[in-house]
């Protein structure tokens, strides 16, 4: 609870900033000194308060605020407050500041001097102008007075008793309350006007002679001994002021008197005996004061949280400084450690140099000495006058010269060593890692969100989203998706990258599967999501009255309908199977928050029941040449060349049957049913390649073909009208086809196992219909296979 310190703040008036005084409560609820209030009256002209606008004091119902078009012509700014003395019938005067910052305006009609003031009557007021209007400085809003004025405010006698009481428990010495400045200390209390009186205020405000001579002046601590003494004042009401108030009218929400119930507005309303309400809005005012003050333990335990976390990050933070100063640090030592590695390397490169240089310039010196000392030889020899002389040693010294020449011959004199140094230092890469040094994140991710609403399957797909939490601030370079087998398996993975969507295909059909999601940075990978369970079957019980089995994202796209939606001739879903449905979902999504829908043990499906499949053909995997229509149940092909069109759904478990019937059959065409892989060519025939398993048929007779192989062959062809039915059957791996409700040859092919799309290739000369949600034929009963191959 807020101690009485704190309370101070509650206890002064928005207008003078000092404690209340006579304060009367507005309609608003707020509070104002009632000298405060006379000092912020303004007059209006008489146009604009006709007398049926004009508020009572009695309630909140009776005053009528004044809108904000009204509110401009009064007020300098939009705050409610401004110069009101263009209304005041004496010249206006300026305005001052209290310590709050409301303007104060002086009062329109000169005050009576305080010595009249206090020969009044107690109680009574000096008249207010007519048509004056009164602005609530703290919600500015804005009324009218009555003719009653401000004696038609009711005074709030528990504000000042708190005021009171607080100012006697924090002033050990009564101040004098006639000081206009600084009050001084009181020396005496007037029990009469129950007034604290200094010395001189007293003389001049309280002189002991005529009717004030009988007033009983006693010291300041006895007058707040009398005072607490004195019994509770009895309010009376504002209408009928010599009434008590003793009843609480609950619609107005005021207390009211005797005579109110009888004469006035109130006698219609719903009223209360007062002491009742007085203990019930005590005691709701005593719960509600509970719940602030829970409030106001957790702010007083987060406000010690804050500042442990003010000592913490303090304490980190030269820590932290510490670390980067000693990392940095190192990277300068060894920075430092590789400049002398380098600088070395220099200096064995300039000895290198030197000692090649120096070399060479002494050998080339010996050889120019021997050179030259030939040279000055051979000319002396030149000056011999003697021929024989001559003759006998000239041949070798031309040997001898051309030898000497030809010893300094190319690349003799060439520099075996340059005078530059052909060390380029690489420091780029490290210049732009400096750069760039910043800080990691050192935290993992948190664990991403699904979210639920945007999560959903459709045939055998799943499409999951997911996102970060609000709050996370951690950076997040990718995500890794995660499902199980559909049988409760080991998770792997399925996605990895930067997005927060994701669909995958391909997945078993009536399987439930598990997934979840984590995030990763630089750091590592975060935890895992919650787990979400998804059923990817869009199979639903045939003719039965039981509540369908239907995924999430059927029963919002069903619209009422079984079936695929815009089908043909689709049969009406039963109110109440779809509501069963909705309350399946909303029960799950109630009791599992991390699951979108997993289907209750009372609704497994039962295994002797007929289930179905729902698909079309689909236009995005289909070769352009492919002409869809009817919703993409019918489809034929714009060229005379066989292309090839898939199913909307793949295939890996459970029993499939499907059929399709001719449109249109021209010119005897080859057209050719069965089943592919996804990555099937679509440019030639259906079964030409290792992917397709197929039958392809003409007007007589039918063929069964994969990877280019034509076998068994079989009499009985098609013509326009006629039903080919596609059999699949991944309990015992058998492809059975069928014409006009007839098998036709043996089983087409065993051991089929994987995922398989519903396929056919055909060309301009055909078109043909989709047929799907049909039960498995009669004919067709568990069990093996007999030798000639035909299906018991």
């Amino acid at each position: 609870m807020a101690t009485m310190d704190e309370m101070e703040e509650e206890l002064k008036c928005p207008v003078c900033g000092s404690f209340y005084r006579e304060p009367i409560i507005l309609p608003c609820s707020h509070n104002i000194c009632l000298a405060c209030a006379r000092n912020i009256l303004v007059q209006t002209p008489d146009a604009e308060s006709p007398q049926s606008s004009r508020a009572s004091g009695s309630g909140v119902s009776d005053y009528d605020y004044l809108d904000l078009d009204k509110m401009s012509l009064y007020s300098e700014a939009d705050s409610g407050y401004g110069s009101y003395g263009g209304f005041v019938s004496a010249p206006t005067t300026p305005c001052q500041k209290s310590p709050n910052g409301v303007r104060v305006f002086p009062p329109s009609v000169p005050q009576p001097p305080p010595q009249h003031h206090l020969l009044q009557h107690p109680g009574s007021l000096p008249p207010i102008p007519r048509n004056s209007c009164i602005t609530c400085p703290q919600c500015h809003r804005s009324l009218i007075l009555d003719e009653r004025g401000l004696r038609g405010f009711a005074k709030n006698r528990v504000l000042e008793g708190v005021v009171d009481r607080y100012q006697q428990s924090k002033a050990a010495a009564l101040k004098c309350q006639l000081c206009e400045k600084s009050p001084k200390e009181a020396t005496v209390m007037c029990e009469q006007c129950d007034v604290f009186y200094c010395d001189s205020c007293r003389l001049r405000c309280h002189p002991p002679r005529g009717p004030l001579a009988k007033h009983r002046l006693v010291p300041p601590a006895q007058g707040r001994i009398s005072r607490r003494a004195s019994p509770r004042k009895i309010s009376t009401c504002t209408e009928h002021e010599l009434e008590n108030l003793s009843m609480y009218c609950v619609q107005c929400k005021m207390p009211v008197c005797y005579q109110c119930l009888e004469e006035g507005k109130h006698g219609t309303h719903e009223v209360k005996a007062l002491g009742a309400m007085w203990k019930l809005h005590k005691g709701q005012l005593s719960q509600a004061l509970t719940g602030l003050s829970d409030r106001a333990t957790e702010a007083k335990e987060f406000l010690v949280q804050l500042r442990n976390m003010v000592q913490h990050i303090q304490e980190n933070g030269v820590e932290f400084e510490a670390c980067l100063v000693a990392q940095c640090d190192a990277l300068i030592e060894a920075l430092n450690r590789r400049k002398a590695q380098l600088l070395s390397r220099v200096n064995k490169e300039h000895e290198h140099k030197l000692m090649v240089v120096r070399d060479q310039i002494s050998h080339c010196t010996v050889k120019l000495r021997q050179t030259t000392g030939l040279m000055e030889y051979c000319l002396e020899v030149i000056k011999e006058n003697d021929p024989s002389g001559f003759l006998q040693i000239s041949d070798a010294l031309i040997r001898r010269v051309h030898m000497t020449e030809s010893q300094w011959g190319k690349g003799t004199l060439t520099p075996r060593m340059t005078s530059d140094f052909d060390l380029t230092l690489d420091s780029g890469p490290l210049l732009q890692t400096i750069h760039q040094l910043d800080f990691v994140q050192m935290k993992v991710p948190a664990a991403p969100m699904l979210q639920l609403e945007e999560c959903c399957t459709q045939n055998n797909s799943a499409t999951l989203s997911w996102k970060q939490p609000p709050l996370s601030t951690i950076a997040v370079e990718g995500y890794i998706l995660e499902l199980d087998d559909g049988s409760g398996g080991a998770f792997r993975e399925v996605y990895v990258g930067t997005e927060t969507i994701c669909t995958v295909d391909g997945l078993h059909f009536m399987s439930m599967y598990k997934s979840r999601v984590k995030a990763f940075n630089a750091s590592g990978a975060g935890q895992y999501s919650k787990t979400l369970i998804m059923q990817t079957s869009d199979m639903c019980k045939l003719n039965r009255m039981d509540p369908y089995i239907c995924t999430l994202s059927e029963i919002q796209t069903c619209k009422g309908t079984f079936g695929p939606p815009g089908g043909p001739q689709t049969p009406t879903l039963r109110n109440s199977a779809l509501a069963s449905c909705m309350t399946v979902v909303k029960s799950f999504q109630h009791h599992y928050s991390n699951v979108l829908l997993q289907s209750p043990t009372a609704l497994t499906p039962n295994p002797s029941a007929s289930t179905v499949a729902w698909f079309t053909f689909d236009p995005v995997s289909a070769h352009p040449d492919i002409i869809f229509s009817n919703n993409n149940l019918t489809v034929t092909c714009s060229s005379y060349d066989d292309r090839v069109v898939l199913g909307s759904a793949a295939f890996s478990r459970g029993v499939h049957y499907w059929e399709m019937t001719v449109d249109r059959y021209d010119n005897h065409p080859d057209p050719t049913f069965g089943v592919a892989r996804g990555d099937v060519l679509k440019d030639v025939m259906l079964g030409k390649d290792d992917k397709a398993w197929a039958m392809y048929v003409d007007n007589n007779r039918s063929w069964f073909m994969h990877n280019n192989s034509h076998t068994n062959r079989t009499d009985g062809g098609i013509s326009k009208g006629a039903t080919i039915g596609v059999l699949l059957d991944f309990t015992r791996g058998l492809l059975i086809f069928l014409i006009n409700d007839e098998q036709q040859g043996p089983v087409a092919f065993e051991g089929l196992e994987g995922n398989y799309y519903p396929a056919i290739s055909l060309n301009r000369n055909v078109q043909v219909t989709l047929h799907t949600g049909l039960p498995i034929p009669d004919f067709y009963t568990p069990g093996e296979a007999d030798p000639n191959g035909s299906v018991c």
